[in-house]
């Protein structure tokens, strides 16, 4: 079991590590060739385009524990029946994302807390970004499938491709053409097009379970998919929400230039949050599979290597921002000042990540096994029950140091209630009536 998990971990996790370079590339190349106003200009947006890769990871967890699990039955038909759904709802929901924003960017931006010298460089990168919602969300939920359709090294690879692709992109439109902040989203979008590229000849030349091919929307599948996919959404709802309301708390107890500061935290912690959450997706298919055979013993087994894998990363990035953490953020900005503010806020931060790992895996748990009340209830605690309280006290209490400490607060206050309310042995042990 160590061997199939490690098998799935770690190539979800290293493609969720290569795939997280896009925002920090990003980050690197709008903070030396555009300016610090452009890291928080891209970072008002972001929670926006954390909520797409969100809709986007709903469908793709959702469909993908319902195909394992119809997998571990031998209801392979069934299956593929859910794939396409999710394929065809996905490109109808990208599309209508990319009209809407393209044509309200600014109204968006201002609602999202933009002020008058970031609302022009937030709308313009929200606007083209949203050009390639398609490719962004495509590119995320085809990897998923992968992995569920036992590929998960060519998941993989085709986010290793696509990534460089982005790099290349970002250096070539910023330094060289100087097209200024569209460049970062123009890239990103290309770079996931050459992925989904990449992955399209799997399901159109039929070399696994799953493939591409008619379908017609039946809402009581869809209804399914979101049923059990909608806690992945709430989990990045909870992030979104998180920067959402540092930001806000931010311009009032700082200003923009706690703003900027925030934004630099976010492009390197996207790394740590993105490798987490790769380890739940690797451990997603097998709970699943398992799920569906009915293999309790299995299923517990994978949840408990999952945590014990997000600990120990964890714990790796802590000890390397401590003691690299300027020379990281040396990457993002030449400022004094940001430095040692964004050095500070960096390790009080990382604090959280000791147990964002465990309510991921704990999110996806309660997925993979069809019981997403306890997801909602954990997603509902990361971000809009309990973090808007503690961030707004320990604001007042310590100013901005409690501001940058209030994400770990939170997560163990989460992850305290989980445990206290939520027995994973006793819902493990009943998913003979799930099942």
């Amino acid at each position: 079991m160590v061997k199939s998990f490690l098998q799935y971990a770690i190539p979800s996790a290293l493609a969720m590590c290569i795939a997280s370079l896009n925002t920090v590339l990003d980050g690197v190349f709008l903070g030396k060739g555009v300016g610090d106003l452009a890291l928080a200009s891209v970072n008002i947006v972001m929670p926006l385009t954390i909520l797409f890769f969100g809709l986007s990871t709903m469908v793709s967890v959702g469909g993908g524990a319902l195909v394992s699990k119809n997998f571990g039955a031998n209801n392979d038909d069934y299956a593929i029946k859910i794939f396409r759904q999710v394929i065809k709802f996905l490109l109808l929901a990208s599309l209508c994302l990319s009209i809407i924003c393209s044509l309200f960017a600014e109204k968006i931006v201002i609602l999202m807390g933009a002020t008058d010298s970031l609302i022009d460089l937030s709308a313009e990168y929200l606007r083209y970004y949203s050009m390639f919602c398609i490719p962004n969300l495509l590119g995320l939920s085809l990897a998923s499938f992968l992995r569920n359709d036992n590929r998960p090294n060519l998941a993989m690879i085709s986010t290793i491709i696509g990534t460089i692709c982005n790099v290349y992109l970002n250096y070539l439109f910023i330094f060289k053409l100087g097209l200024g902040i569209k460049s970062a989203a123009i890239a990103t979008g290309l770079g996931q097009m050459v992925t989904v590229l990449v992955q399209i000849p799997h399901f159109w030349g039929k070399k696994g379970k799953l493939s591409f091919g008619k379908a017609k929307i039946e809402i009581e599948i869809i209804k399914e998919i979101i049923k059990v996919g909608f806690p992945s959404f709430v989990a990045e709802v909870a992030f979104s929400i998180i920067i959402l309301v540092h930001n806000l708390v931010l311009v009032r107890v700082v200003g923009e230039i706690g703003v900027s500061v925030y934004a630099i935290i976010n492009y390197i912690t996207t790394n740590i949050y993105l490798v987490l959450l790769g380890v739940t997706l690797g451990a997603q298919p097998l709970i699943s599979y398992s799920f569906g055979a009915k293999e309790e013993d299995k299923i517990l087994t994978y949840y408990k290597l999952a945590n014990t894998t997000s600990l120990c990363i964890a714990t790796v990035y802590f000890l390397t921002c401590l003691v690299f953490g300027r020379e990281i953020i040396s990457i993002f900005t030449s400022d004094i000042t940001i430095m040692n503010m964004s050095y500070i806020a960096l390790n009080l931060t990382n604090l959280a990540y000791f147990i964002i790992g465990i309510n991921l895996t704990t999110t996806m748990y309660y997925q993979a096994i069809e019981i997403p009340k306890y997801s909602n209830l954990i997603g509902a605690l990361r971000s809009i029950l309990v973090l808007p309280i503690i961030l707004i006290l320990l604001a007042k209490l310590f100013s901005i140091n409690g501001i940058w400490v209030s994400m770990a607060v939170s997560e163990l206050i989460t992850a305290l209630i989980a445990y206290k309310f939520i027995n994973i042995k006793k819902y493990t042990k009943s998913i003979s009536y799930y099942a």
